[in-house]
């Protein structure tokens, strides 16, 4: 997952709904380059009743969501090795996983 990606799901995690949308335009009226638009700077928040999370927060909750995309491919790993040990053969395993 690139860091855009988890900082779209980062924050649709800390609040429910859309509430959050990217700026178009900066405070010139610039237009922001597309590939630039998804920063935690070019948050806007679609409703008064939600708060900005801080940019510590939301590197928190990326961190969080990293660290268990880590822990699900170790526990993959491991899975796959303990199949292995226990004599099923690679397409057996396969057959498993779908």
């Amino acid at each position: 997952m690139n860091e855009q990606d988890l900082l779209n799901k980062a924050l649709a995690q800390l609040h429910t709904g859309q509430w959050f949308g990217w700026r178009t335009h900066d405070d010139n009226g610039n237009k922001i380059p597309n590939n630039q638009r998804m920063s935690y700077e070019n948050i806007i928040i679609h409703y008064n009743s939600i708060t900005m999370p801080t940019k510590t927060q939301v590197e928190a909750k990326i961190q969080e969501l990293k660290d268990l995309e880590i822990t699900k491919e170790q526990n993959k790993k491991s899975a796959l090795t303990k199949l292995s040990a226990l004599g099923l053969t690679e397409a057996e395993i396969k057959a498993i996983l779908g």
